[in-house]
């Protein structure tokens, strides 16, 4: 099967990354010509357009920022949808909104071919070895068809349902990891105060009833004062919207969404809308005249469980 990708970012580039070391046929589109540059030496092939992309492969994967951007690279001139044809599948490995990709699935079924939401979870260090996490939505059998590549992309590979339930679950599980990152800087703004040993404590919460994923990643890079997660404040931002707009939707009066929604749009605002999304606990550095700095933490996260062949869970 020859597959197609477009979008070559944090998480995109590391995704395309995994099918390229693993053999596959790959053929990428982005925008950044150092990118396509790279990925060219890599042993990819290039595309000048998504029509071209789609013309000449067998699965098209999208991973992009924004639905906006990816309904241009869908419905744009010489978009997808002008090269896309019969028994094709696309699959949306962005995080996007559960009505769009609704939306831009009826377009592709008209067409013949098959949408899939397939979007990803568990950090960029983990889509960099192929161990990460993947929901994937759509018939079952489309997602069959593509096991064999998704289990060189991830590890834990799970079908969540039709499509738009895997883009719902994603949404929820960045939204927890939200609220655990706002509330992991009030811990350590707690900790600093009363001059714990902030290298302890980090052990401390590991072992305890208060640990979670987000601590054991990304208090690693704000301890060291990096903050460097390869994720950032706008993403965010659009993940935790889409998340209180689907509540709203569903007649949900929900209280610490909101709360942490404007948290976040807070430090978008002191510290720009591309800074590394950790740094939201910078504002209670900030605000107290303290720091979270302990030795022996990692500027960057890597992962260094061995690659191994994914699984459906």
């Amino acid at each position: 099967m020859k597959i197609g990708f477009i979008g070559l970012g944090n998480v995109g580039g590391k995704l395309a990354g995994s099918l390229l070391r693993n053999g596959f046929d790959v053929t990428v589109r982005d925008l950044d010509a150092g990118l396509i540059e790279a990925f060219k030496k890599k042993g990819a092939k290039i595309s000048n357009t998504p029509k071209e992309l789609a013309e000449k492969v067998d699965l098209i994967i999208t991973c992009l920022p924004s639905p906006k951007v990816c309904a241009e690279v869908m419905e744009g001139k010489e978009g997808i949808l002008e090269g896309i044809s019969k028994n094709k599948i696309w699959l949306e490995m962005s995080t996007t909104d559960e009505n769009e990709v609704k939306r831009l699935g009826k377009k592709i079924t008209d067409k013949g071919a098959i949408p899939l939401d397939g979007p990803v979870s568990g950090g960029c260090h983990r889509a960099a070895t192929g161990n990460i996490a993947i929901f994937v939505g759509g018939e079952r059998s489309a997602f069959e068809k593509i096991l064999p590549i998704l289990q060189y992309m991830g590890r834990k590979i799970l079908h969540t349902g039709e499509l738009g339930s895997a883009s719902v679950l994603k949404v929820i599980t960045n939204y927890l990891a939200s609220v655990h990152l706002a509330a992991i800087g009030e811990a350590w703004a707690v900790a600093k105060k009363s001059n714990l040993d902030l290298k302890k404590t980090f052990k401390g919460i590991s072992i305890s009833s208060g640990n979670s994923f987000v601590h054991e990643t990304e208090s690693q890079v704000i301890l060291n004062g990096s903050y460097n997660i390869n994720f950032t404040m706008d993403l965010v931002e659009k993940d935790m919207t889409i998340f209180n707009e689907l509540s709203k939707k569903l007649d949900l009066d929900l209280e610490i969404s909101p709360y942490v929604l404007n948290i976040f749009k807070d430090a978008k605002e002191k510290f720009g809308s591309r800074a590394w999304s950790s740094m939201v606990v910078k504002r209670l550095e900030d605000k107290y005249n303290i720091d979270f700095r302990a030795l022996g933490f990692p500027e960057e996260l890597v992962d260094n469980e061995p690659e191994e062949k994914g699984y459906e869970v």
